[in-house]
């Protein structure tokens, strides 16, 4: 029997962690169960998910990405980003935009991104009430919005707003996420028409100035800062989980203060271990379709169970253990295949950058409460706060 996952169920939103490596440990196919929905596939184990994420059986569709109403018309052109798209259009945006996303390109970015993590960090302790602080409004949150404003060239002014902006579309399909749209895309058109006048040196001058018969148009160039706004909000709890992560092992803490130069593979665990992304983009079977001997009928949708998959005992060893040091396979938090997240490498260095300079800055960092609370979301693993002593 195919073992089911019912995403509104207060233990699984608590510990998705246990529900799904049951769920995995029966099958490698669950059932996922979401009220107002048909239920769906999840591929639980490694080896079947990183294989549907390269099999072109499975399509991503504008259906595969929900669009909350009260979307203003004029937006929705905007909004239909490389992620959505699959076959040659989507290798045709891919290959204009990806050498600005190069781990050279990030390696660059990093003094930039340094210096925005410093100035939050001094602001860090004037935000502390009775010697409390929480991390995600004051640092986590901030930072990855931060970064895309410098990415995209949103002047001095104006990031404040953006500020706004980004809290908005971290907080979900809501009122204010949908409000936000409009100011978002009126942004990313004045930057893009800043870049056209007088290109500078950020991402969307990179793209404007590339040499090419086949150029990104403005509209594209818009949809791809919409798409850094929505898919740069992983830092964001991604930050926040590594930080809890970190504090609750301090053997691993106290190896990478000894080793700096562990970092960087300190930050691939942590995307193993604790990702904030539970899924991936849901996709739909073009035909039927046997995974783990599941049949996936034709027009199904399946989505890569990422928690399960990146603890699956038959890629990882002892894969419930934290090892900053663990040797092995990939881990499928940016996902794999054509669809690999375009900004994993401004996301590995930004979040290096971030939990390096925290950790450095605050020697003392500390939990100020073992019961750290979680977000409600079926799809997402973050916490509501994180309430820390400096």
């Amino acid at each position: 029997m195919t073992p089911e996952i019912d995403l509104t169920d207060p233990k699984v939103l608590t510990d998705p962690f246990t529900a799904y490596d049951r769920a995995r440990e029966e099958g490698a196919v669950a059932s996922l169960a979401i009220p107002g929905f048909a239920p769906f596939w999840a591929v639980t184990r490694y080896a079947e998910a990183r294989a549907l994420l390269t099999d072109p059986r499975f399509e991503v569709r504008s259906e595969s990405f929900l669009r909350p109403p009260g979307i203003p018309e004029h937006c929705l052109e905007y909004l239909r980003t490389m992620s959505e798209q699959d076959g040659p259009e989507h290798l045709r945006l891919r290959r204009l935009a990806a050498p600005a996303f190069t781990p050279k390109r990030a390696a660059q970015l990093r003094p930039r991104l340094a210096a925005i993590a410093g100035r939050l960090l001094d602001e860090l302790p004037g935000h502390a009430e009775d010697g409390v602080v929480d991390l995600v409004p004051h640092f986590a949150r901030p930072l990855p919005i931060d970064v895309i404003c410098e990415l995209v060239g949103i002047p001095a002014a104006d990031r404040p707003r953006w500020r706004e902006y980004g809290a908005a579309v971290a907080g979900g399909a809501g009122p204010d996420f949908v409000a936000a749209i409009p100011a978002i895309i009126e942004g990313a058109r004045e930057a893009v028409a800043r870049s056209r006048a007088e290109p500078g040196d950020d991402l969307i001058g990179d793209l404007v100035q590339a040499q090419d018969d086949d150029r990104l148009t403005d509209t594209e160039l818009v949809t791809l800062v919409w798409h850094l706004v929505l898919a740069g909000q992983t830092p964001v709890n991604l930050i926040a989980n590594a930080v809890e992560t970190l504090l609750r092992h301090p053997d691993q803490l106290a190896l990478l203060r000894a080793e700096p130069s562990r970092w960087p593979g300190a930050v691939e665990e942590l995307m193993r271990f604790c990702s904030p992304q539970l899924l991936t983009t849901p996709r739909f079977a073009a035909e039927d379709v046997e995974i783990g001997g599941q049949l996936i009928r034709a027009g199904e949708r399946v989505t890569v169970a990422m928690v399960a998959a990146d603890r699956d005992p038959r890629a990882f060893t002892d894969p419930d253990r934290f090892d900053i040091t663990r040797p092995g396979p990939p881990q499928l938090g940016f996902s794999h295949g054509p669809h690999f997240c375009l900004g994993a490498s401004i996301a590995r260095v930004q979040t290096e950058v971030a939990l390096s300079a925290l950790f450095a800055r605050f020697p003392d960092l500390a939990l100020a409460t073992e019961d750290v609370p979680r977000a409600p979301d079926g799809g997402t693993w973050r916490p509501a706060a994180l309430p820390l002593t400096l």
